[in-house]
């Protein structure tokens, strides 16, 4: 019996070895090369064999490998993004319009120079608390009227989605409360109640209902004739009165032509605009019966002022003649346009008339970059 067992164990390991040596002398089996599609969509079948792509001609340059589509992740660099805000409130508040405002103040300050001396420090605040009342009222009608520039004007800042009604109304806030800080610092609780809020009041009352109706004209005239005011700061404002009823004059004409900027249908507005304009270009030419001060040359003074005046004349009556000859919507805004930018001069006419040519030119140097600033961004 066990010499069976010692028999069958070694027919076991004979065998053993001899597999080991059958499979040691056999070639590796061959790797089945992967499919080009993913194994999901594997074919089943093989199917007829591609003829190989011809090689390259010799010098040509290699294939480059198709490139990868961009994908927006919707970043934003903060140049850019800060670049498109300042780009959308400029439009929002018409901001190169400004120009046309601290001439006011400053024709008001010069106008009362005889009964209370001028202050450069509180002229140069209430002039920036006026730019301020300026802006907030432009942001204001946007707000207010957010629903007819989605039909007239969709190109606006509201109507477009690049800034929503909120930010505007905000802004108007924001600004008019800077406004009203700027007359205290100028001047106290004089300044800020009897002139900084005044024309704070009419700005927000003509943007929320009067200008929709027939005082909305006369509101904005009004507006602009106190912030002529605005620039006595703590002095009397009976000696301001005059260049105060000629800027509001002047405003109520380019006022009554811009209503019909849109529909083109202006009528005897143009005519009517050309002659208010005439007339406050006169009234700013006329010399002065108590000038404010003595200018270093009598003859400087008597004919910078109808000078000035008679570029303001030039600049609006030039695009209202051509408004009242073809009375369609672009000349009558370019109209409105331009009498924006007439205040300036006429601004300027009030300052030399009240006695100070060189203050005069010096507001007249504004007018070329508020011009230059309109083509991008509209003063309408």
């Amino acid at each position: 019996m066990t010499l069976t067992l010692t028999r069958v164990r070694r027919a076991f390991r004979e065998g053993l070895r001899a597999a080991h040596a059958e499979l040691g002398s056999r070639p590796p089996a061959p790797r089945r090369p992967a499919p080009d599609t993913p194994l999901c969509e594997a074919p089943t079948h093989p199917g007829p064999s591609r003829p190989a792509a011809p090689p390259p001609p010799t010098g040509a340059p290699a294939p480059s490998a198709p490139r990868a589509r961009a994908f927006d992740t919707g970043y934003r660099p903060r140049t850019l993004t800060l670049r498109r805000t300042t780009k959308t409130l400029a439009e929002l508040v018409r901001a190169p319009a400004a120009l046309t405002v601290p001439g006011d103040v400053v024709a008001g300050a010069l106008a009362s120079a005889r009964t209370a001396p001028v202050s450069p420090g509180r002229t140069a605040l209430l002039a920036a608390g006026s730019v301020a009342l300026y802006w907030a009222g432009m942001a204001l009608n946007d707000w207010a009227d957010r629903a007819e520039d989605a039909r007239e004007r969709p190109e606006r800042p509201i109507p477009s989605g690049r800034l929503s009604p909120g930010a505007a109304l905000a802004t108007a806030t924001g600004l008019t409360a800077g406004a009203l800080a700027l007359g205290a610092l100028a001047g106290g609780r004089r300044v800020l109640l009897r002139r900084t809020l005044p024309l704070a009041a009419a700005v927000w009352a003509y943007d929320l209902g009067l200008k929709r109706t027939r005082l909305g004209p006369l509101a904005m005239a009004a507006a602009r004739g106190l912030d002529v005011l605005h620039g006595t700061g703590t002095g009397p404002a009976r000696p301001a009165l005059g260049a105060a009823l000629t800027v509001a004059a002047h405003t109520l004409a380019v006022t009554r032509l811009s209503r019909h900027e849109v529909d083109g249908e202006a009528g005897d507005e143009p005519a009517l605009a050309l002659a208010v304009t005439a007339a406050s270009a006169l009234a700013a030419a006329l010399p002065a019966r108590h000038p404010g001060r003595k200018s270093a040359g009598h003859l400087r003074t008597r004919w910078t002022a109808p000078a000035l005046a008679a570029g303001a004349l030039a600049l609006a009556g030039r695009a209202q003649w051509a408004a009242l000859r073809t009375p369609d919507a672009a000349h009558v805004r370019a109209a409105v346009g331009a009498g924006i930018h007439a205040l300036v001069p006429l601004q300027a006419a009030l300052v030399a008339r009240a006695g100070a040519p060189r203050a005069a030119l010096g507001l007249v140097a504004a007018l070329p970059p508020a011009l230059s600033l309109a083509r991008k961004v509209s003063p309408t």
